[in-house]
C-alpha cells in the first residue's frame, strides 16, 4: 500500500507492507523445515504444533482487490471493546485507557479512580495500541 512518510527535510509517498513482518505463502505442512530455513523468516504460524490452515484465497483475493482500489483505507490493530489501549499518536501519545466502543471513531475511556471518575474520548482505531 501507499503512504506517506516524514524525514527532517521532506514528505514522499512510499510502498509499505500492509501487514509488516508477515508473508503469506501455500506449502505443505512437511516443507514447515525448509520454510523456516528461508532467510528472514522468523517461524511458521501454527496452532497445536501444525502449520495455520492456509489463508483461504477468496479472503487473500478479497484483500489484493481493496489494495488496488482508490479507496482510502488503514490497517489498523484488532481490537475488541473491553480491551486496555495506549494511545499511539498525537496529543494523547502514551495515555492508557480501556476502549469502550468500536466505530468510525473509537472512544477511550480514560479513568480517575482516585474520585471514581471517567472521561470518554473519540480517536482512530489506527492511533491505538493493545496494552
Amino acid at each position: 500500500m501507499k503512504r506517506w512518510s516524514r524525514w527532517k527535510d521532506r514528505r514522499s509517498r512510499i510502498d509499505w507492507p500492509l501487514f509488516p513482518g508477515y508473508c503469506f505463502r501455500a506449502f505443505r505442512p512437511s516443507g514447515t523445515l525448509d520454510v523456516l530455513k528461508c532467510g528472514g523468516v522468523a517461524k511458521v504460524i501454527s496452532f497445536d504444533g501444525k502449520p495455520a490452515t492456509p489463508f483461504r484465497t477468496a479472503r487473500s483475493e478479497a484483500i489484493q482487490r481493496l489494495v488496488e482500489t482508490e479507496l482510502q483505507f488503514d490497517p489498523c490493530p484488532l481490537l475488541h471493546e473491553g480491551d486496555l489501549v495506549e494511545v499511539t499518536h498525537g496529543p494523547l501519545k502514551g495515555v492508557s485507557g480501556r476502549l469502550i466502543r468500536k466505530g468510525p471513531k473509537t472512544k477511550l475511556v480514560l479513568s480517575v479512580t482516585m474520585i471514581n471518575r471517567a472521561v470518554a474520548v473519540a480517536f482512530d482505531a489506527a492511533d491505538v495500541r493493545k496494552y
